[in-house]
């Protein structure tokens, strides 16, 4: 796809309620974008169309997972030129490699809520009886969300400096002539909680499958807080959601299969993944992720590195080595995910003769506990260590942890053995300080855009703003990233 400026993600938005296809469905009056929506049947065909753009190789269906994981010293490559690894060599400049779809696909979604809000706005000052509080809720979540993924891609953690660029805050249809600026990083998380904070009431706390419901969005609260270093707000955010019970954590016998499982019981906010419909085939995070030559076109694009599998090779009974096969090297390695195969055996996860077809698990339960475990550990140490184990269980010849030796350490080696291949391990990094090493002497790979241990001083940790942006948006050339 190739870059789309801001004036015409406007025009798409604005003047065509359709984008590549994610409305397929005419609304009830169908015609101008301004009048077309009129009920909340309307309204959900929008927030449908978002949950498909969410699934697009530019996503969650592969580029923004894999960021967080190539960047991350837990994955390496055996051979470059595979796809994507620039974004593991960090290969990175203003007119190459720039990776500026994931600028123009992310607003393009936040302007599609953009445009369904003030419609819907509109209709309530008419004084209309369809009920759209779910559809805002949900809106307002999914923006929350969509900003918060690129102030990370775009901007410093908000612990490193929060007043330093973050990424344009646009919250309203814009006229085809804007040419909006880059907000600080602390305007763009006042955004995100606000966003949150008035969608939360709106929202039904029933499972809603493939949608956000009450509990995504209390998830986000919590997984937002606590990269800010709120740790009071994340933890109360986090324990609403286990306190209430309305999901559980899998047994250990059971965490293996529930990768072949849709909607299981720990899924928060899982995104469907359909044949025939945003089913990424060769082009999905299963295909990245299997064995060289697996069903048989898979290129082995990303293994695990040495350092990921030491850790989880701290039990050999961990349950997480169910998920884990043979990579391409010749030594026995269990380097290639299938997480996102259902299974080693491609399984999938109930969808017919498509294992490629695998939904993707957003927000899950696990990430609650470590969130609560993390954000108790300052004040409560024990509370933090209850939390702890909970996961730290699929590995049972470890010992618990305890008030005594629980340390961040710990939390943040879990967080990586359970969110593998997940998106979150180079965040977690850079939002704690943590210096990042990556294994490129495990095929003698030269790497010469980055060193091979960094923290987040090194200007590439966050991407530049594209060439094609800044010709359509002139002003924002003086805010590019350092570096650049």
């Amino acid at each position: 796809m190739k870059t789309i400026n801001m004036i015409w993600i406007v025009l798409l938005i604005v003047v065509c309620s359709s984008c590549e296809g994610f409305l397929d469905v005419e609304p009830s009056n169908a015609g101008d974008a301004n009048t077309s929506i009129k009920t909340a049947a309307d309204a959900q065909v929008v927030i449908n169309g978002l949950m498909r753009r969410m699934t697009h190789q530019y996503y969650y269906g592969r580029n923004f997972v894999m960021y967080g994981d190539a960047k991350g010293g837990d994955l390496t490559i055996f051979s470059q030129g595979r796809g994507l690894d620039a974004l593991y060599t960090f290969n990175h400049t203003q007119s190459a490699n720039n990776y500026g779809t994931y600028w123009s696909h992310l607003y393009e979604g936040i302007l599609q809520m953009n445009n369904l809000l003030e419609n819907i706005e509109k209709l309530e000052q008419e004084g209309t009886i369809e009920d759209f509080d779910n559809a805002k809720g949900r809106a307002l979540t999914a923006r929350a969300l969509i900003y918060f993924d690129l102030v990370r891609l775009y901007g410093k953690a908000y612990t490193d400096d929060k007043a330093s660029y973050g990424v344009p805050n646009v919250t309203e249809p814009l006229e085809d002539t804007a040419q909006p600026l880059r907000a600080s990083v602390e305007e763009n998380y006042m955004q995100i909680l606000a966003d949150l904070t008035t969608a939360a009431p709106l929202l039904s706390k029933q499972k809603s499958n493939g949608y956000m419901n009450y509990y995504a969005n209390k998830a986000l609260q919590a997984r937002v807080h606590l990269y800010m270093g709120h740790h009071a707000e994340a933890l109360s955010a986090a324990e609403e959601i286990i306190n209430d019970g309305v999901y559980s954590l899998y047994a250990n016998n059971a965490w293996v299969d529930s990768w072949k499982t849709q909607f299981g019981t720990e899924s928060i906010f899982e995104l469907g993944i359909f044949p025939n419909e945003g089913d990424l085939g060769s082009g999905s995070l299963g295909f990245y992720l299997r064995r060289r030559g697996d069903s048989p076109t898979a290129a082995g694009w990303f293994m695990a590195s040495d350092y990921f599998l030491d850790r989880l090779g701290e039990d050999e009974d961990d349950v997480r080595w169910g998920v884990m096969a043979q990579d391409e090297s010749e030594t026995p390695r269990l380097g290639s995910c299938y997480k996102y195969s259902g299974s080693v055996a491609l399984e999938g996860d109930g969808k017919p003769e498509n294992s490629t077809a695998v939904n993707i698990k957003v927000i899950r339960l696990s990430e609650i506990y470590l969130i609560a475990a993390e954000a108790a550990l300052p004040t409560n140490p024990a509370a933090a260590a209850g939390y702890l184990n909970e996961i730290r269980k699929r590995s049972p010849n470890l010992l618990p942890a305890t008030a005594a030796t629980i340390t961040l350490d710990m939390i943040l080696d879990e967080r990586g053995k359970e969110l593998f291949a997940e998106g979150h391990r180079f965040f977690d990094m850079i939002r704690l300080n943590k210096s990042i090493t990556f294994n490129d002497d495990f095929a003698g790979i030269s790497i010469p855009h980055r060193e091979k241990t960094i923290d987040r001083s090194f200007y590439k940790t966050i991407l530049p703003i594209s060439q094609g942006e800044i010709d359509a948006n002139p002003g924002i050339e003086s805010q590019q990233n350092p570096g650049y």
